[in-house]
């Protein structure tokens, strides 16, 4: 796309060029960590770099950086618990233990406590 950039194209003149195509970048300073969420898993940035590309008001974030990956726990509602617990006579804590194991299924956790107890 850009002729000579193999080459150690001068910086300067890299962002001459991209001025002139509309493209803007900008680093983001004093950036103290970059959180990922998905329904699974954390992905957390502490040494984080963040910069935005400008390409005519399309914003792109990039960040660089060490990526930890932290797994999710899964919210249980206190109403699903208390439902547990009201039918199988199981204590707060198994009740929402045996949520957690059945990633919140409501029935799957009160068939596990009822043929344990």
């Amino acid at each position: 796309m850009f002729p000579g950039l193999g080459k150690g194209l001068n910086p300067r003149k890299m962002a001459s060029m991209m001025k002139q195509m509309g493209i803007d970048i900008n680093e983001i300073e004093n950036v103290e960590e970059v959180i990922i969420r998905t329904p699974e898993k954390d992905i957390i940035f502490k040494d984080a770099q963040v910069s935005i590309m400008d390409a005519r008001g399309m914003k792109t974030y990039q960040v660089v950086g060490t990526p930890l990956e932290v797994a999710r726990e899964a919210k249980i509602p206190e109403d699903d618990v208390k439902l547990v617990m009201e039918q199988t006579k199981a204590s707060e804590s198994d009740a929402r233990n045996a949520l957690k194991e059945t990633k919140g299924d409501i029935a799957a956790a009160i068939m596990k406590l009822s043929k344990a107890g």
